[in-house]
């Protein structure tokens, strides 16, 4: 069964983020824990997370099908130490921080060599700052989503995600989200189902389904292998509607979190329903 849903609002508490899902038709959401453009945040306190929880009861959705999203400020993959150290401690917070709500996963972006250090140093700079979070948390599983590869990112390849993966030494507490604009961008073709078969193919052998843990369903505005990161409402961009319907009908996508981080939240609820409208 596909558990679809929405990247939603968390705007005056994250508990309100279950209701604005439940709001949409969404069996499934992503929110920030937290203002994703500040670096300090004031602390969970007791009653935000119990009424977290008790909204989270409301939705009727599970904890597993919830995406949080760390700050986009973090880099884990900095040059520079200290400022490599200052997200690395941020991060570590955002995953204690889904922790005290109950969830089971954190999606984060894997980091940016900034060209000025190697792809090969930065991603084990992110490795590193995986493997200290994990030794330092418990029970969340951390969830690297794939990038377009725009400026110095990585992530863009699956190659990126499978040595990040490899050097992890608690492979069960990694997982992989794949976001569809940014598969499309970064070179990968989705539109016909030899393309989608072809690159499906490719990311069970570099990185296998095991450690899919959740996807990003978006559109795309630019077009395939220009490693630009711009997306765009279901079936009005280069991907088009062929492809979310291999994946409503892919049973490797059943029982994760499938969450529109499309352009238009005011569709957000007919794109639900469109989705599941593709099921055969």
């Amino acid at each position: 069964m596909k558990y679809v849903g929405a990247h939603v609002s968390s705007s005056g508490g994250v508990f309100n983020a279950p209701l604005n899902a439940k709001e949409i038709g969404a069996k499934a959401f992503a929110l920030f824990t937290k203002n994703q453009r500040q670096w300090r945040a004031k602390p969970l306190d007791d009653e935000t997370i119990e009424k977290f929880k008790e909204n989270l009861k409301k939705s009727g959705i599970e904890p597993k099908h919830v995406l949080p999203h760390d700050s986009y400020l973090i880099n884990l993959g900095h040059p520079e130490d200290e400022k490599w150290k200052k997200s690395l401690d941020a991060f570590i917070d955002e995953v204690q921080r889904c922790s005290l709500l109950g969830l089971d996963k954190l999606n984060f972006h894997p980091g940016s060599h900034l060209k000025k250090i190697s792809e090969e140093e930065c991603l084990d700079k992110i490795a590193e700052a995986m493997n200290i979070t994990l030794n330092e948390t418990d029970g969340v599983t951390l969830v690297i989503e794939n990038t377009a590869g725009q400026g110095s990112n990585l992530g863009h390849r699956f190659e990126h995600l499978a040595y990040l993966i490899d050097r992890v030494e608690d492979k069960s507490r990694v997982g992989v989200c794949l976001d569809t604009c940014h598969t499309f961008t970064a070179g990968y073709d989705l539109r016909s189902k030899e393309a989608y078969d072809e690159t499906m193919a490719e990311f069970e052998r570099v990185v296998g389904f095991k450690y899919l843990k959740g996807m990003h369903i978006n559109d795309s505005k630019p077009p395939l292998g220009s490693r630009v990161d711009r997306h765009h409402s279901l079936g009005c961009g280069e991907i088009g509607w062929d492809a979310f319907k291999f994946i409503m009908n892919d049973p490797r996508m059943d029982d994760i979190p499938l969450v529109l981080e499309t352009i238009d939240e005011s569709i957000w609820a007919q794109e639900i329903c469109a989705l599941y409208d593709l099921v055969e």
